[in-house]
């Protein structure tokens, strides 16, 4: 029987929300079932603030020599050496994580028995000054391309920071490398098509008000927010997958759910993504579908706006 003892639970997390340590270990018991899904076999990277989110947090990859001997630690390697990253695949190593002041977890887009293949390929939208509605108008314009184009199916995330992930199911057949490369030539074929909304330059000073498409992370080791994890703000939003109607019909910000909130509507909503292992998904007709696409064939008709979707 594993013991875990959470002390502290009444020390102020987020300061002007009011929310404890008591309260962030209480979430992650209570989604744990929605979760750890999408942790498991998963190296972690855990954003820490041991004293709240009003101090500087820190990262961390490498487990800390004194976590109990019943949490998985997986060595994986890295340039110049190794990483003993900490593998969640329980209740209670979430519970523990979140007792340690671990806020948000992050992601590996692979699992540990297939390190450089990843089963998603996920683009970023980054908008400039939090403009929401330009990550609304972006992810249809993006979506319509993988669906209606390339024969993609696409899942949407809203990050709870700032923007918001398209994912893609991955069948594991390409590496980081094909996989990183195509996300590339399709954030620069929309850039090419719509270069007054979209950019991928890094420089945000070069961005010039347009929207940020982010495919770098489709990368070996670098990683992504996981599901249904809390974020480093105020109120405590939460990473949230979410169906194509639901961005439709209403949700206006990235932070549109928080620990307080998202039970609830998982109580009225069930996971939209409850289908994303049984939609896996090869690149390779997609690939051929986007060499052989146009400018002139397509021009400025992958538009949110002459689409419709159920």
């Amino acid at each position: 029987m594993k013991t875990i003892e959470i002390t502290n639970t009444e020390k102020i997390m987020f300061p002007k929300s009011g929310i404890t340590k008591g309260d962030l270990v209480y979430y992650y018991e209570m989604i744990a079932a929605y979760m750890l899904p999408y942790l498991k076999d998963r190296p972690l990277t855990l954003h820490r603030f041991p004293d709240g989110i009003g101090k500087n947090g820190f990262f961390q990859k490498n487990a800390s020599k004194h976590i109990p001997n019943w949490i998985r630690t997986e060595k994986i390697k890295k340039e110049g050496g190794w990483v003993n990253h900490i593998i969640c695949d329980c209740t209670e190593t979430l519970v523990y994580l979140a007792g340690e002041g671990t806020i948000t977890f992050h992601v590996t887009l692979s699992t540990i028995d297939k390190l450089d293949y990843p089963d998603k390929l996920i683009f970023d939208l980054d908008p400039p000054n939090g403009a929401f509605g330009k990550v609304i108008e972006s992810a249809q314009i993006l979506r319509s391309l993988l669906e209606n184009e390339l024969g993609l199916t696409t899942y949407p995330m809203l990050t709870g920071s700032s923007g918001m992930h398209l994912v893609v199911s991955l069948d594991r057949s390409d590496n980081f490398d094909a996989v990183r490369a195509f996300a590339k030539n399709v954030a620069g074929y929309l850039v090419k098509n719509y270069p007054e909304d979209l950019t991928i330059e890094l420089r945000k000073d070069q961005r010039k008000g347009r929207l940020f498409i982010d495919y770098l992370r489709n990368s070996y080791a670098q990683t992504a927010v996981c599901p249904f994890s809390a974020r480093a703000f105020e109120n405590a939003p939460v990473a949230v997958p979410i169906d194509w109607i639901e961005l439709r019909n209403g949700i206006k910000s990235t932070r549109a759910f928080t620990i307080e909130t998202i039970l609830d509507r998982l109580n009225h909503i069930p996971d939209p993504w409850k289908d994303f292992d049984n939609k896996r998904q090869c690149l390779s007709d997609a690939r051929t579908k986007l060499e052989n696409l146009t400018i002139e064939k397509i021009g400025g008709n992958i538009s949110a706006k002459s689409h419709k979707y159920n």
